[in-house]
C-alpha cells in the first residue's frame, strides 16, 4: 500500500501527450506518483492491454500503477469515490485533465474534487494539437486509417503489442522469410490491416522488421495475423516474448499472383526497412 502519493486521476486508456503532462506535473510533487486506470466499462476496444498499460506508464516514471473494475466503482457516489482512494492510498495530490468525470452517473468534476476533499487538487487544460483535442477517440481513428506516425506523434511513443511467439504454419520458412507469429490480444484496438514497418525488441536486443497484420490473401487464409519478419535474427524464437513497435505503414495486403512475386515484394519491402 502506498502512503504519501500523488495519484492521476482518469481511465487512461495509454499514455498519449496529454497525459504525459499530467504525469509530470505529479512528478514534480516529488511525491510517489500512482496512475489510476480503468478495467471494462467502455464501449469498444482498448489501445493497450492492462499488460501493455503497465509498461508503459512504469516506463514513463510512475511508480505504480492501480485498477479499478468500472462495475464495482459504476454506481459509488462522487463522495464514496473519493473516499475509497483517500483509504487505499492516503493521497496528498490529486492530478487531473479538466474533462475529468467520476461518479455514479458521472456527475463528479474537478470542482466536485475540490469541494469534497482536504487533498490538494491540481486540474490542467486540455491539450490540442492542430485544433483537435489529443484524446484515445482521436488515436483510435488515426490507426484505422492506417496513419500511424500521426498516431505515434500523439501518444509520444511507437503504437505498440506485447505477445509471445506461438507456432504458425511455417510457410515464411520454406521462401526465406522466417516469420514470428503472435496473437493480436483479444480486446485491443485493430489497426488497419496492412504490411507496417516495424521495431522488434526482444532479449534486450532492438531489431528492425516487417510486420504483416490481418489476412494471407495468397494463401487463401482471411484470418487476422500478426506476422513479423525481424532482421537480422536467426535462431529459436517460439514461446519468447516480443514487443513489436509500428513505425509506418508501407502498403495495403494484397493477393500474389505466385510465391515468388510474394517473395520480390518482400525482398523490396526489407530494403526500405533497412534504409531508414
Amino acid at each position: 500500500m502506498e502512503r504519501g502519493t500523488a495519484i492521476l486521476l482518469g481511465g487512461f486508456d495509454g499514455l498519449h501527450a496529454g497525459h504525459r503532462r499530467l504525469l509530470q506535473r505529479a512528478k514534480e510533487s516529488g511525491l510517489a506518483v500512482g496512475v489510476m486506470t480503468i478495467v471494462g466499462g467502455k464501449q469498444g476496444d482498448s489501445l493497450f492491454t492492462s499488460f501493455e498499460r503497465e509498461e508503459i506508464f512504469l516506463r514513463a516514471g510512475a511508480d505504480f500503477v492501480f485498477e479499478l473494475a468500472f462495475d464495482e466503482i459504476k454506481n459509488l457516489s462522487p463522495k464514496d469515490f473519493i473516499s475509497l482512494l483517500e483509504t487505499q492510498f492516503s493521497p496528498r495530490l490529486f492530478v487531473c485533465g479538466e474533462d475529468f468525470r467520476f461518479g455514479a452517473g458521472a456527475v463528479g468534476t474537478p470542482e466536485t474534487l475540490k469541494t469534497s476533499t482536504q487533498v490538494c487538487v491540481e486540474t490542467l487544460p486540455l491539450l490540442e494539437i492542430e485544433g483537435e483535442k489529443v484524446s484515445s477517440t482521436h488515436i483510435k481513428r488515426l490507426l484505422k486509417e492506417g496513419r500511424i506516425e500521426k498516431a505515434n506523434e500523439l501518444l509520444s511513443h511507437p503504437y505498440f503489442l506485447i505477445g509471445k511467439v506461438e507456432e504458425g504454419r511455417k510457410i515464411g520458412r520454406t521462401m526465406g522469410f522466417p516469420t514470428a507469429n503472435i496473437a493480436y490480444p483479444k480486446g485491443k484496438f485493430p489497426m488497419k490491416q496492412g504490411v507496417y514497418e516495424t521495431r522488434i525488441q526482444m532479449d534486450g536486443v532492438v531489431y528492425k522488421g516487417i510486420t504483416n497484420f490481418g489476412a494471407r490473401p495468397t494463401f487463401d487464409d482471411n484470418g487476422v495475423w500478426t506476422e513479423t519478419y525481424i532482421d537480422g535474427f536467426f535462431g529459436e524464437i517460439y514461446g519468447k516474448e516480443l514487443k513489436v513497435e509500428f513505425v509506418r505503414f508501407m502498403r495495403e495486403i494484397e493477393r500474389f499472383a505466385s510465391v515468388d512475386a510474394l517473395q520480390a515484394q518482400l525482398t523490396k519491402d526489407i530494403r526500405q526497412v533497412r534504409d531508414q
